[in-house]
């Protein structure tokens, strides 16, 4: 038989019941942080993600305007819906893109892009695809994806139609099978400026590297990876439905420097698609460096990639502080001051030994 609990007891139950209750609620609540905008472990190293919201753009697409207090950019053709921002519809000659308002100044960072590309074309007949950037400059309209030729940064190329490689005799007759493409085709490109994607070959002279993407018509998420660590440039695809990474380029020594901006861009033709972004989300990685990584890896003013030459352009020298301004000026009045003195003194020379020689 139960003893019967006087008042101080019943109090007492009570107590240890609200608190067991208010430490489920306080681990929830630490579990729900710890998967969502928190630190977390990424890899087997030191390495953590932090979610920067600032880089980062997903439904209900709040900060996407033309106001100043916008976060992100449309240009051309592209569109907010409730569940995509669309770059482009399935039409023909349409161009369209998103941009950050934002410049990057992380050293490592890693950037996840939720897109999909589908349309009413069959088997060659759609295109273009789309492009994600990190470039010097932002909402520049041209003809690479819906962005500017001769850009200065890295692009990553989600490549649909097969401009180069449609014909197979021609691609039989031009190369071995060991270089031939299959499209959809992810492709990565460094320039600084000095060079132009070449649509006729799909960019293939200017190519870090790339793989086959079946990404069209899918009835699943497909996801692409873009991971930049200690001049390391990875890229990865999710486009199996299988929730897991897969390789797609490795690059390293790709040097990029700070101060960029993040965007989406896409084109249409002849052919078309729709080029749906679902999400970009940009997470800063924390990363351990040696001493002498530290002074390897300073900062850099032009894109660039180790043993990969590119053309060399000029860079603009940058603008001279005031101190230095005066110094310049100074010093340049001192000298201007020191070369007339020692010519009138040349000159008086001059003329003395010029009136010594008629006496």
């Amino acid at each position: 038989m139960a003893a019967t609990l006087g008042p101080s007891g019943w109090w007492q139950r009570w107590r240890q019941r609200l608190s067991a209750r208010n430490g489920s609620r306080m681990l929830l609540l630490l579990l729900l942080m710890g998967s969502g905008q928190g630190p977390r472990q990424v890899g087997a190293g030191q390495t953590f993600e932090y979610l920067k919201r600032e880089h980062s753009l997903s439904k209900p697409y709040q900060g996407v305007g033309t106001g100043s207090s916008s976060l992100w950019n449309l240009m051309g053709n592209a569109m907010v819906m409730t569940q995509y921002i669309r770059l482009t519809p399935d039409m023909q000659s349409k161009q369209g893109a998103l941009w950050n308002r934002v410049p990057c100044f992380l050293r490592d960072w890693e950037l996840q892009v939720h897109f999909k590309i589908h349309g009413q074309g069959k088997k060659n007949l759609h295109g273009d695809g789309l492009a994600i950037w990190y470039t010097k400059d932002r909402m520049q309209p041209g003809p690479v994806f819906g962005n500017m030729d001769k850009f200065v940064g890295l692009g990553v190329f989600v490549d649909t139609y097969p401009n180069e490689e449609k014909q197979q005799e021609a691609q039989k007759r031009r190369y071995s099978p060991g270089v031939q493409r299959v499209f959809p085709y992810i492709s990565a490109m460094v320039n600084n400026g000095s060079l132009s994607y070449d649509h006729e070959r799909d960019g293939r002279p200017t190519e870090l590297g790339g793989c086959t993407a079946i990404v069209r018509n899918l009835h699943y998420d497909t996801f692409l990876v873009i991971r930049y660590v200690k001049r390391h440039l990875t890229i990865m695809m999710d486009i199996d439905g299988k929730h897991e990474w897969r390789d797609c380029i490795e690059v390293p020594g790709v040097r990029l420097p700070r101060g960029y901006y993040f965007g989406t861009s896409s084109i249409t033709g002849d052919l078309s698609d729709n080029h749906d972004v679902i999400s970009l989300k940009l997470f800063e990685l924390t990363v351990e460096r040696t001493p002498e990584e530290e002074k390897l890896h300073r900062d850099v003013f032009l894109p660039s990639v180790d043993n990969m030459k590119l053309p060399e352009v000029t860079a603009p020298l940058p603008p001279l502080s005031g101190l230095a301004l005066f110094l310049i000026v100074f010093f340049s009045l001192v000298f201007s001051v020191f070369a007339i003195v020692i010519g009138i003194i040349l000159y008086n020379k001059w003329q003395e030994q010029s009136r010594k020689r008629f006496y």
